[in-house]
């Protein structure tokens, strides 16, 4: 279903639609905005570096509600967090995609071509397809899955608090670049997507892990 809405917007056209009510061709008057360079885009960055530090500390030396799942489980949230972003810098660092603050419309000196457009050069310093910064909290889309998916009810009712704060957060810092002209609103819902696959199956894997491992206690 998030594939299919994704797919979407990509054929809707939006993207331009949008950036357009954002910019003329003297460019983004918000691309310097002191709250979102600086706070949202800058300050964001910085926290969450510290939050992905500290989660993977939470892995052995775990805190707060960190603690009422297991070791295993708490491996896997950090290790699906990690994919997660290499997943999105890796096709950040091979597209071939500018930033819409670089196309000729908004004073820069790209083309605009679509991420579709696979091989083709817009002109521009690509590398911007998807949204990096987005990543920055939906990777997080990883932290909440040991308890959505568990038998408790208690849990669930934490997980799905834990999902839609991932998932708003996410929004805002891909909101933030929309506005700021470094990313069209499809680069956030890719991110969005890549990452929520990318934590499902790393969750399989690890289910998968768990029960083997279960399997050979009773053995």
């Amino acid at each position: 279903m998030v594939a299919v809405l994704v797919l979407l917007w990509d054929a809707s056209g939006l993207d331009v639609v949008v950036m357009g009510g954002f910019a003329d061709a003297n460019g983004f008057a918000l691309r310097h905005n002191w709250w979102l360079e600086r706070v949202f885009h800058d300050g964001a960055r910085q926290l969450a570096v510290v939050l992905f530090l500290g989660l993977w500390l939470t892995v052995w030396r775990p805190l707060g509600w960190m603690a009422s799942i297991s070791r295993l489980e708490r491996l896997e949230i950090a290790i699906g967090i990690s994919l997660s972003l290499l997943l999105v810098s890796g096709i950040k660092r091979y597209s071939l995609s500018s930033c819409p603050w670089d196309l000729q419309t908004y004073g820069g000196y790209a083309q605009y071509l679509s991420h579709w457009a696979w091989g083709l050069k817009d002109g521009g310093s690509g590398h911007c397809f998807p949204g990096g910064h987005a990543s920055a909290a939906f990777a997080y889309l990883a932290l909440p899955l040991p308890w959505l998916l568990s038998t408790s009810m208690t849990k669930q009712q934490r997980g799905q608090r834990i999902l839609w704060g991932v998932l708003v957060a996410g929004m805002l810092l891909g909101a933030t670049q929309t506005l700021r002209g470094a990313h069209y609103p499809s680069h956030t819902l890719w991110s969005g997507m890549l990452c929520w696959l990318t934590a499902l199956a790393n969750h399989q894997i690890f289910a998968m892990l768990g029960q083997s491992r279960r399997s050979t206690r009773l053995a």
